[in-house]
Parts: structure tokens; C-alpha cells; sequence
């Protein structure tokens, strides 16, 4: 089973999704990437985020787009 790494609540950045354990808003990864940062630029600007984490939600995110697109 894969460690947390999203982290919801509302008193929290209006409760957008953050990184289990910071303030880092996921949205922020995908942000970088994006602009064509490197997964290594991002977890150096952000310290508190994990590779362990980052890795769980481009792997969270494949799987939910996988079921998606199959219909699962």
C-alpha cells in the first residue's frame, strides 16, 4: 500500500490538495512540469515534498487516467 500523499482539508490553503505532511500544493508539480522543470528542479525548490511522493502521484495520477480511459 502506498504511503499518503494527498492531504485535504479545508482550514488548510481553502483546502486545496497538498502533499501529505506540507503546504505544498500538488498542483504545484504538475505546474513545473508543465513549464518543462525537471522533476529534480521542483524537489529542490520544495524540500518537504518527497521523490517518494512526487513518484506516487504521477503513478496515482497514470492510474486514475488508465481507469478512465478503459472505462474501469
Amino acid at each position: 500500500m502506498k504511503n499518503k500523499i494527498i492531504n485535504i482539508e479545508p482550514e488548510i490553503l481553502s483546502g486545496e490538495p497538498l502533499f501529505y505532511g506540507t503546504r505544498i500544493p500538488m498542483k504545484n508539480l504538475f505546474d513545473y512540469i508543465e513549464t518543462g522543470e525537471t522533476l529534480e528542479n521542483f524537489l529542490g525548490d520544495f524540500p518537504s515534498v518527497t521523490r517518494e511522493q512526487a513518484l506516487n502521484l504521477f503513478e496515482s495520477a497514470e492510474e486514475l487516467l488508465i481507469e478512465n480511459i478503459s472505462g474501469k
